[in-house]
């Protein structure tokens, strides 16, 4: 298509579609076709200081900081019913960036509108403390504030879902926030800022600037009105944000990379835990941080396992992901994709034994597939079992007991998420008491809720999103004394 006739996606500042300092765009890619598709904002400095100048106005004056807790509740269930009117909109577009399935992307979004609707719920209900003192003659009392410009930055493989986990409860808290999705996947989160305006938030509350991680997400960093910065993505970036937000002791959410054991002991259901092992590692073509890269199973079984897990992943449907029935997806850029065929290839060199996939499909859309890839006779200190790929790629490695087990699921830098597969209820118990992660499913993976806090330990991240103490990131704890005592007691002497 001629670059001329392309959809072209602006910033969204202040309530405004505003075109780029540069007068550049980037092409945004369909990875299943290969084809551009649209053309972005490319933004600079100059564009993330106009957005934060935005925020920061609107932070300050104007109709957003006079609005009650029960006021912005009411926007931001508006905004939610607006997201599912529009929910299969926004999920075609978002599908056409990143290559994730039709299906999947708009149950997803829907769900956003639930997500936006529980922190309207929780707006104006995060209650402050009179504080019993030791001090004769005082009242104390603790207040919560708004910390005031947020910065997000989310990476490609689910934009809106991640954006919202951030934005949503930073919203119910009273701040205001620009928003820097991935260059490769920036059009939904510009049609996504334009319901903002329709549900009836005021200008400048939420802000989008589209571009390179180096010319705008280090702006939106470094800049001294952003106050705190929410983070999706790999650990060495999330560790770059927390070096330059430590410098001028910015507050920082960091969801960022994993490594996750799924461990299936010999007492379990075996043909539930096959389908909990494809959902952990080839549901979204493995492109998520909590996926269950390392398969963990007990000698005893793992033969008939690894088998049975074969004869499953061989009937996946790989295609089209617009189409209601393909199974598995593109991966979602060319420098992901190579970055996923690097790594098959350093298994093999390691030692590892591919006994499914390993092979890219140059013959399906653009050539951006990966067959599903298993790989056995793998050491847990091999690179394919302690760096994360980020693709279709599942390590199995054998234990014999809880111990090993543990000792194994543990021995990573990473702790985001695991799972474990058991009926014994004593076994279960043991396993999430001893695993060192933010999130342990017990018989079923990959389940996630708004009610549900999520993070990581270790390289996995810092803090918690979803759940009611998630508001919490996004609010200055207050403290006021007040004297009722006419007679100021010795100013020399601390009371």
């Amino acid at each position: 298509m001629p670059e001329n006739t392309l959809p072209k996606y602006q910033h969204y500042i202040d309530g405004e579609a505003v075109a780029p300092d540069s007068g550049e765009y980037l092409p945004t890619e369909n990875p299943f076709s290969g084809e551009t598709w649209a053309l972005v904002a490319r933004g600079n400095a100059r564009d993330a200081d106009a957005a934060v100048a935005a925020a920061d106005r609107a932070f300050e004056t104007g109709a957003w900081p006079a609005l009650t807790p029960s006021e912005r509740g009411r926007l931001l269930w508006k905004l939610g019913d607006l997201i599912v009117a529009n929910a299969e909109r926004l999920a075609l577009i978002e599908q056409r960036d990143n290559g994730k399935l039709i299906v999947e992307v708009v149950a997803q979004v829907k769900y956003m509108g639930d997500y936006f609707k529980y922190y309207a719920g929780l707006a104006d209900k995060v209650q402050s403390s009179v504080i019993p003192t030791d001090k004769k003659g005082v009242f104390a009392y603790t207040r919560y504030e708004a910390k005031g410009v947020v910065a997000i930055i989310t990476p490609w493989n689910s934009p809106l879902t991640l954006t919202s986990w951030k934005l949503a409860p930073a919203l119910a808290a009273g701040c205001t926030a620009v928003i820097k999705p991935s260059e490769f996947t920036s059009a939904s989160m510009v049609e996504f800022a334009a319901l903002f305006a329709e549900a009836g938030f005021p200008k400048g509350v939420v802000n989008v600037v589209t571009g390179l991680g180096a010319e705008v997400g280090q702006a939106l960093v470094t800049h001294p009105k952003v106050v705190h910065i929410g983070f999706t993505g790999g650990s060495e970036a999330g560790r770059k944000i927390y070096e330059i937000a430590a410098r001028n002791f910015k507050t920082v959410t960091l969801e960022l990379g994993g490594k996750s054991p799924n461990i299936v002991f010999d007492d379990a259901d075996l043909d539930q835990a096959v389908k909990g092992v494809v959902s952990g590692i080839f549901a979204a073509t493995g492109q998520s941080c909590q996926a269950g890269s390392r398969l963990l199973v007990q000698r005893s079984i793992h033969d008939a396992f690894v088998a049975k897990l074969i004869e499953f992943v061989k009937t996946a449907k790989l295609g089209d992901p617009s189409q209601p029935d393909t199974q598995i997806g593109p991966v979602a850029t060319r420098p992901q994709f190579e970055k996923v065929m690097s790594y098959i290839g350093i298994a093999k060199a390691e030692g590892a034994t591919c006994v499914l996939g390993g092979v890219s499909r140059p013959d399906l859309g653009a050539g951006l597939f990966v067959e599903p890839t298993i790989f056995t006779n793998v050491r847990n200190d091999m690179r394919i079992a302690q760096e994360e790929v980020f693709g279709p790629v599942l390590s199995v490695i054998p234990f014999d007991d809880e111990e090993e087990a543990i000792r194994i699921g543990n021995d990573v830098n990473y702790g985001l998420a695991g799972a474990v597969w058991t009926r014994s209820l004593k076994r279960a118990m043991l396993l999430t008491d001893k695993l060192k992660a933010g999130t342990v499913w017990v018989n079923n993976y990959r389940a996630t809720s708004f009610t549900s806090p999520f993070g990581g330990y270790k390289e996995s991240g810092i803090g918690r999103e979803s759940g009611t103490e998630t508001i919490k990131e996004y609010l200055h704890t207050k403290c006021v004394w007040i004297s009722s005592d006419l007679d100021v007691p010795n100013p020399f002497v601390r009371r």
